[in-house]
């Protein structure tokens, strides 16, 4: 099996890195093919020729916005540029995407972003190989990059 990974010189962390460390552990026997673009922007052809030529069942790709309006919309644009990907391919593409708004700090934008990616991995690990542990997980309120929100119980309406 073949993974494919973009990610960017405008992100201030390598996140491919943790994501691959899980997905080598997970999968070991997976190859994981890495490329890097200059943006986000770039991630949805790289991603597309990366996959078609390589022959990867899944991607992931890793993506830093950062705070301004300029940023938010080419995140917009990007965003569905690589829904079109995904859908034109029939596979899966784990969008693990962190803007640096979610915090103030650094020292959290980081943490942020390192777990981000390891839980994204795991998510794609059972994507590709443990669907039905997804199935049970449904409605967990599971998070990347925060704690878990965790369920809402019963007894509403």
């Amino acid at each position: 099996m073949k993974i494919c990974i973009v990610d960017t010189t405008f992100a201030r962390i390598d996140m491919a890195r943790y994501a691959i460390e899980v997905l080598q552990n997970l999968m070991p026997d997976a190859v994981i093919v890495r490329r890097t673009v200059p943006g986000i922007k770039d991630i949805p052809v790289e991603i597309k020729t990366l996959m078609q030529r390589e022959g990867c069942e899944a991607g992931m790709v890793f993506g830093w916005v950062g705070r301004s309006l300029v940023d938010k919309i080419s995140y917009a644009v990007y965003s569905l540029a690589l829904q079109l990907v995904q859908l034109e391919l029939g596979r899966h593409i784990i969008d693990v995407t962190v803007h640096e708004d979610e915090s103030e700090s650094e020292e959290e934008l980081y943490r942020i972003a390192a777990d981000r990616a390891r839980k994204h991995a795991e998510n794609l690990y059972l994507l590709l190989r443990r669907p039905e542990e997804l199935v049970r997980r449904a409605g967990t309120g599971r998070r990347q990059g925060y704690p878990d929100a965790g369920p809402i119980m019963g007894g509403y309406g």
